[in-house]
């Protein structure tokens, strides 16, 4: 398998190329990220590295991973211990990758001073040559908050004014040397949409049914023109799960599914003007930590899949 995944890179140049020159089609256009697991017993730095080397070598354009900080209970149901903290992580994946952006998805903004993730967040994109992108949300797990000595109910208000710290951190430029970073709020509730549309670059919603697509992007739209601001944009996170027969039902995750339904699945998030689709490919089985060439198989396929919406619809005039 890694053999195989070794060799994508010139599929997907030429995704990336259409994009590039101008002549692909809005398929083309949308690019593909995926979130990769920084937890869980399978994962240790050499996992780290063979998906780092695996999500640029099939030709992503953005590698993603999650963010706790205490594994307490809560925490651990879901993504369980080891847990590699994503600003550590990804400055050690950014001297192993050349090109792939890196991302945090998402980054828990009440955990940290506002001043240490903006010097962070600062130094992980000078460092990386201007790759990060910083995902941020509020959080959700109230045992982790209580160990970390924050304040649940508040976290909404410490994210808002963190957020507009951060930003002015990085207004001296002779210090921070940040440069542009992308700031995407996740979530799905009505204030990570107003949060968006106030302090964000994009809004960027996670693990939706395909019925939900339409209604999120109709939400953004109004809620930009509801606060008089510009649209952010829609950079969604999906799930990523391959199967050989159709699943049906309403119940039906996005990404989940036979190839053809998963792309029918970005082809409608392309018309909504999705810009960047994350694929998360961890289902919530801790064990699949253990065997992630299941994971980069579905990816190899997916990107395989895209690179042919491409190539049919470059101008061959252009081309």
């Amino acid at each position: 398998m890694t053999g195989r995944v070794s060799r994508s890179p010139s599929r997907v140049t030429s995704i990336r190329s259409s994009n590039r020159d101008g002549v692909g089609s809005k398929i083309a256009s949308v690019r593909l990220g995926v979130n990769v697991p920084n937890f869980g017993p399978g994962t240790n730095p050499d996992v780290l590295r063979r998906w780092a080397l695996t999500v640029e070598g099939l030709g992503f354009d953005l590698l993603m991973m999650s963010d706790h900080i205490a594994v307490t209970p809560d925490v651990a149901q879901e993504y369980p211990a080891p847990f590699y903290e994503p600003f550590t992580t990804l400055s050690w994946l950014a001297g192993i990758t050349r090109r792939v952006r890196l991302g945090t998805t998402v980054l828990i903004v009440p955990y940290r001073h506002p001043l240490l993730i903006a010097r962070m967040a600062a130094n992980l994109n000078d460092l990386s040559g201007g790759r990060l992108v910083l995902g941020v949300g509020v959080g959700w797990a109230r045992q982790e908050f209580d160990a970390l000595g924050v304040a649940f109910r508040e976290r909404g208000q410490l994210t808002d004014e963190r957020l507009l710290a951060i930003r002015a951190a990085w207004q001296d430029d002779g210090d921070y040397r940040a440069g542009p970073i992308p700031i995407w709020i996740g979530g799905n509730s009505d204030a990570a949409l107003r949060r968006a549309v106030r302090l964000g670059d994009a809004w960027h919603p996670l693990r939706f049914t395909p019925g939900r697509m339409a209604e999120a992007a109709d939400r953004l739209k109004a809620g930009a023109a509801e606060q008089q601001r510009p649209q952010p944009a829609l950079m969604p996170r999906i799930a990523l799960r391959l199967t050989m027969t159709p699943i049906t039902g309403e119940g039906r995750l996005a990404g989940h599914g036979t190839i053809d339904q998963i792309a029918a699945d970005l082809d409608q998030l392309r018309s909504l003007g999705a810009g960047i689709v994350v694929l998360d490919p961890f289902n919530g089985d801790h064990r699949e930590t253990a065997h992630p060439e299941t994971a980069w198989r579905a990816l190899a396929t997916v990107a395989e899949r895209w690179t042919r919406h491409a190539s049919k619809d470059i101008d061959p005039e252009r081309s």
